[in-house]
Protein backbone atom coordinates (compact mmCIF):
# COMPACT_ATOMS: atom_id res chain seq x y z
CA UNK A 1 0.00 0.00 0.00
CA UNK A 2 1.66 3.35 -0.93
CA UNK A 3 2.25 6.04 2.06
CA UNK A 4 -0.55 8.30 0.16
CA UNK A 5 -3.42 5.69 0.31
CA UNK A 6 -5.48 4.77 3.35
CA UNK A 7 -8.19 2.77 4.38
CA UNK A 8 -10.26 3.68 7.36
CA UNK A 9 -11.64 1.98 9.85
CA UNK A 10 -14.40 3.75 11.64
CA UNK A 11 -16.97 6.96 11.09
CA UNK A 12 -14.29 9.16 13.36
CA UNK A 13 -11.74 8.36 11.67
CA UNK A 14 -12.82 9.50 7.95
CA UNK A 15 -13.92 12.08 9.16
CA UNK A 16 -10.01 12.99 10.65
CA UNK A 17 -8.61 12.06 7.09
CA UNK A 18 -10.77 14.25 5.21
CA UNK A 19 -9.84 16.92 7.23
CA UNK A 20 -5.95 16.19 8.25
CA UNK A 21 -4.37 19.05 5.87
CA UNK A 22 -7.87 21.56 6.46
CA UNK A 23 -5.46 24.40 8.98
CA UNK A 24 -4.01 26.86 7.11
CA UNK A 25 -1.53 28.99 9.06
CA UNK A 26 -1.32 31.95 6.27
CA UNK A 27 -4.96 32.39 7.27
CA UNK A 28 -5.32 31.05 10.98
CA UNK A 29 -8.46 29.24 9.58
CA UNK A 30 -9.22 25.83 8.98
CA UNK A 31 -9.42 25.78 5.25
CA UNK A 32 -8.78 22.48 3.32
CA UNK A 33 -7.26 23.13 0.07
CA UNK A 34 -8.62 19.96 -1.39
CA UNK A 35 -10.58 18.95 -4.45
CA UNK A 36 -13.09 15.96 -3.18
CA UNK A 37 -14.38 13.13 -5.36
CA UNK A 38 -16.22 10.38 -4.31
CA UNK A 39 -17.18 7.29 -5.91
CA UNK A 40 -18.96 3.95 -5.33
CA UNK A 41 -16.07 1.66 -6.34
CA UNK A 42 -13.26 1.83 -5.17
CA UNK A 43 -11.61 0.43 -8.18
CA UNK A 44 -13.51 2.91 -10.80
CA UNK A 45 -10.48 4.60 -12.49
CA UNK A 46 -10.79 8.69 -12.53
CA UNK A 47 -11.42 9.54 -16.37
CA UNK A 48 -13.72 11.68 -18.13
CA UNK A 49 -16.87 10.86 -20.10
CA UNK A 50 -14.97 11.67 -23.32
CA UNK A 51 -12.33 9.36 -22.75
CA UNK A 52 -14.70 6.73 -21.58
CA UNK A 53 -16.60 7.43 -25.07
CA UNK A 54 -14.11 5.47 -26.73
CA UNK A 55 -12.96 5.81 -30.35
CA UNK A 56 -11.42 9.20 -31.96
CA UNK A 57 -13.00 10.78 -28.89
CA UNK A 58 -10.48 13.77 -29.03
CA UNK A 59 -12.08 14.23 -32.98
CA UNK A 60 -15.32 13.26 -32.22
CA UNK A 61 -15.55 16.23 -29.13
CA UNK A 62 -15.64 18.99 -31.54
CA UNK A 63 -18.79 17.40 -33.13
CA UNK A 64 -20.29 16.68 -29.99
CA UNK A 65 -19.84 20.26 -28.87
CA UNK A 66 -20.80 22.06 -32.31
CA UNK A 67 -23.86 20.26 -31.77
CA UNK A 68 -24.49 20.69 -28.63
CA UNK A 69 -24.21 24.33 -28.60
CA UNK A 70 -26.39 24.67 -31.57
CA UNK A 71 -28.96 23.10 -29.97
CA UNK A 72 -28.75 24.00 -26.74
CA UNK A 73 -28.15 27.87 -27.41
CA UNK A 74 -31.88 28.87 -26.70
CA UNK A 75 -32.09 27.52 -23.10
CA UNK A 76 -28.36 28.49 -21.63
CA UNK A 77 -27.52 32.31 -21.07
CA UNK A 78 -24.73 33.51 -19.95
CA UNK A 79 -21.04 33.66 -21.74
CA UNK A 80 -20.07 32.00 -25.37
CA UNK A 81 -16.49 30.74 -24.20
CA UNK A 82 -15.79 27.54 -24.97
CA UNK A 83 -15.28 26.85 -21.38
CA UNK A 84 -18.71 28.06 -20.75
CA UNK A 85 -20.37 25.72 -22.98
CA UNK A 86 -18.70 22.97 -21.45
CA UNK A 87 -19.40 24.03 -18.35
CA UNK A 88 -22.64 23.60 -19.37
CA UNK A 89 -22.88 20.77 -21.18
CA UNK A 90 -20.63 18.74 -18.25
CA UNK A 91 -23.83 19.84 -15.97
CA UNK A 92 -26.31 18.31 -18.53
CA UNK A 93 -24.48 15.43 -19.05
CA UNK A 94 -22.62 15.64 -22.27
CA UNK A 95 -19.54 12.87 -22.46
CA UNK A 96 -16.59 15.92 -21.99
CA UNK A 97 -13.02 16.19 -21.17
CA UNK A 98 -13.98 17.45 -17.90
CA UNK A 99 -13.87 15.36 -14.53
CA UNK A 100 -16.54 16.85 -11.99
CA UNK A 101 -15.32 17.56 -7.87
CA UNK A 102 -16.18 19.19 -5.10
CA UNK A 103 -15.35 21.31 -2.32
CA UNK A 104 -16.97 19.76 0.17
CA UNK A 105 -15.77 16.32 1.50
CA UNK A 106 -19.76 15.55 3.10
CA UNK A 107 -20.52 15.28 -0.52
CA UNK A 108 -17.85 13.17 -1.65
CA UNK A 109 -19.27 10.88 1.33
CA UNK A 110 -22.39 11.22 -0.27
CA UNK A 111 -21.51 10.10 -3.67
CA UNK A 112 -19.07 7.21 -2.19
CA UNK A 113 -22.53 5.66 -0.69
CA UNK A 114 -25.20 6.70 -2.35
CA UNK A 115 -25.45 3.59 -4.97
CA UNK A 116 -26.84 1.07 -2.35
CA UNK A 117 -25.98 -1.81 -5.23
CA UNK A 118 -22.55 -0.91 -4.70
CA UNK A 119 -22.78 -1.75 -0.78
CA UNK A 120 -20.85 -4.60 -1.33
CA UNK A 121 -17.63 -3.20 -2.43
CA UNK A 122 -15.22 -0.87 -0.97
CA UNK A 123 -15.48 2.86 -1.58
CA UNK A 124 -13.25 6.04 -2.09
CA UNK A 125 -12.78 9.53 -1.76
CA UNK A 126 -10.08 11.24 -3.78
CA UNK A 127 -8.33 14.47 -2.37
CA UNK A 128 -6.30 16.41 -4.59
CA UNK A 129 -4.38 19.18 -3.33
CA UNK A 130 -5.49 21.95 -6.18
CA UNK A 131 -3.16 24.78 -4.85
CA UNK A 132 -0.17 22.16 -5.12
CA UNK A 133 -1.67 21.01 -8.34
CA UNK A 134 -1.96 25.09 -9.71
CA UNK A 135 1.88 25.36 -9.31
CA UNK A 136 2.70 23.29 -11.53
CA UNK A 137 0.92 25.69 -13.92
CA UNK A 138 2.47 26.97 -16.99
CA UNK A 139 3.50 30.43 -16.20
CA UNK A 140 0.53 32.74 -18.23
CA UNK A 141 -1.81 30.48 -15.88
CA UNK A 142 0.05 30.40 -12.65
CA UNK A 143 0.31 34.76 -13.38
CA UNK A 144 -3.67 34.49 -14.15
CA UNK A 145 -4.40 33.43 -10.40
CA UNK A 146 -1.79 35.70 -8.79
CA UNK A 147 -3.19 38.37 -10.83
CA UNK A 148 -6.87 37.60 -8.98
CA UNK A 149 -5.47 36.47 -5.55
CA UNK A 150 -7.18 33.27 -6.81
CA UNK A 151 -6.45 29.51 -6.01
CA UNK A 152 -9.00 28.45 -8.53
CA UNK A 153 -10.42 29.52 -11.77
CA UNK A 154 -13.53 30.93 -12.61
CA UNK A 155 -14.81 30.09 -16.25
CA UNK A 156 -14.34 33.96 -16.91
CA UNK A 157 -10.44 33.78 -15.61
CA UNK A 158 -9.83 30.79 -17.83
CA UNK A 159 -11.53 31.94 -21.07
CA UNK A 160 -9.20 35.49 -20.58
CA UNK A 161 -5.79 32.84 -20.93
CA UNK A 162 -7.59 30.08 -22.40
CA UNK A 163 -10.53 30.78 -25.38
CA UNK A 164 -10.26 27.56 -27.54
CA UNK A 165 -9.56 23.96 -25.49
CA UNK A 166 -6.67 23.28 -28.10
CA UNK A 167 -5.00 25.79 -27.13
CA UNK A 168 -4.74 24.80 -23.69
CA UNK A 169 -2.11 22.19 -24.59
CA UNK A 170 -0.03 24.37 -26.42
CA UNK A 171 0.66 26.23 -23.39
CA UNK A 172 3.28 23.71 -22.38
CA UNK A 173 5.48 20.57 -23.31
CA UNK A 174 4.29 18.88 -19.92
CA UNK A 175 1.31 17.81 -18.95
CA UNK A 176 -0.85 19.66 -16.53
CA UNK A 177 -4.12 19.79 -14.44
CA UNK A 178 -6.78 22.35 -14.67
CA UNK A 179 -9.13 23.13 -11.94
CA UNK A 180 -12.45 26.04 -12.43
CA UNK A 181 -15.63 26.92 -11.26
CA UNK A 182 -18.32 26.57 -13.29
CA UNK A 183 -20.95 29.37 -13.56
CA UNK A 184 -23.65 28.55 -10.86
CA UNK A 185 -26.32 28.31 -13.48
CA UNK A 186 -28.70 25.97 -11.24
CA UNK A 187 -28.55 25.36 -7.51
CA UNK A 188 -27.23 21.30 -7.53
CA UNK A 189 -23.91 23.05 -8.51
CA UNK A 190 -24.38 25.67 -5.54
CA UNK A 191 -25.42 22.91 -3.69
CA UNK A 192 -22.83 20.24 -3.83
CA UNK A 193 -20.18 22.88 -3.88
CA UNK A 194 -19.20 22.01 -7.26
CA UNK A 195 -15.94 22.12 -9.38
CA UNK A 196 -14.23 21.01 -12.43
CA UNK A 197 -11.16 19.90 -13.66
CA UNK A 198 -9.49 19.15 -17.24
CA UNK A 199 -5.87 17.51 -18.25
CA UNK A 200 -3.98 19.87 -21.03
CA UNK A 201 -3.96 17.00 -23.06
CA UNK A 202 -7.78 15.48 -23.26
CA UNK A 203 -5.78 11.89 -23.90
CA UNK A 204 -4.36 12.15 -20.63
CA UNK A 205 -6.32 9.92 -17.84
CA UNK A 206 -6.31 11.65 -14.45
CA UNK A 207 -4.79 8.64 -13.03
CA UNK A 208 -1.41 8.53 -14.91
CA UNK A 209 -0.80 12.65 -14.39
CA UNK A 210 -1.24 11.84 -10.65
CA UNK A 211 0.78 8.91 -9.93
CA UNK A 212 3.68 10.90 -11.91
CA UNK A 213 2.88 13.93 -8.62
CA UNK A 214 2.16 11.52 -5.41
CA UNK A 215 2.77 14.09 -2.93
CA UNK A 216 0.03 15.98 -3.52
CA UNK A 217 -3.12 13.27 -3.52
CA UNK A 218 -4.38 10.81 -1.30
CA UNK A 219 -6.91 7.98 -1.95
CA UNK A 220 -9.24 7.36 1.37
CA UNK A 221 -10.66 3.58 1.23
CA UNK A 222 -14.18 3.28 2.61
CA UNK A 223 -14.48 -0.78 3.43
CA UNK A 224 -17.80 -1.98 2.04
CA UNK A 225 -18.67 -2.61 5.69
CA UNK A 226 -18.73 0.94 6.97
CA UNK A 227 -21.00 1.93 4.04
CA UNK A 228 -24.49 1.58 5.85
CA UNK A 229 -23.06 3.63 8.72
CA UNK A 230 -22.13 6.44 6.68
CA UNK A 231 -24.88 6.45 4.76
CA UNK A 232 -27.05 6.53 7.46
CA UNK A 233 -25.34 9.71 9.05
CA UNK A 234 -25.18 11.36 6.54
CA UNK A 235 -29.03 10.98 5.81
CA UNK A 236 -29.43 12.21 9.22
CA UNK A 237 -27.31 15.55 8.58
CA UNK A 238 -29.11 16.04 5.76
CA UNK A 239 -26.61 15.09 3.36
CA UNK A 240 -29.01 13.42 0.68
CA UNK A 241 -30.32 13.33 -2.69
CA UNK A 242 -33.16 15.65 -2.19
CA UNK A 243 -30.80 18.67 -0.81
CA UNK A 244 -28.11 17.97 -3.51
CA UNK A 245 -30.49 17.32 -6.58
CA UNK A 246 -33.03 19.98 -5.96
CA UNK A 247 -36.51 18.94 -7.74
CA UNK A 248 -38.62 16.16 -8.11
CA UNK A 249 -36.11 13.83 -9.82
CA UNK A 250 -33.65 14.46 -6.45
CA UNK A 251 -36.69 13.91 -4.07
CA UNK A 252 -37.36 10.26 -6.01
CA UNK A 253 -34.13 9.26 -5.98
CA UNK A 254 -34.05 10.40 -2.04
CA UNK A 255 -36.98 8.48 -1.19
CA UNK A 256 -36.05 5.65 -3.30
CA UNK A 257 -32.73 4.75 -1.51
CA UNK A 258 -33.77 5.59 2.03
CA UNK A 259 -36.53 3.16 1.77
CA UNK A 260 -34.87 0.66 0.19
CA UNK A 261 -34.39 -2.94 2.50
CA UNK A 262 -30.61 -3.26 3.66
CA UNK A 263 -29.26 -6.00 2.43
CA UNK A 264 -26.77 -8.32 3.35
Amino acid sequence: MVDNEVRIESWNQLQDELFSDSWSPHLGRFRSRNAFRGLSDAGYPLVTGLIRLGGNFVEIEKHILRNFKKYAHRSVAGGDSSWHWLSVAQHFGLPTRLLDWTYSPFVAMHFATANIEKFNVDGVIWAVNYVQAHQMLPGSLRGALEREGANVFTVEMLADSVWSLGDLGNLSLNDFIVFFEPPSMEDRIVNQFAFFSTMSDPLQPIDAWLAAHPSIWRKIIIPADLKWEIRDKLDQANITERVLFPGLDGLSRWLKRHYSPKLG
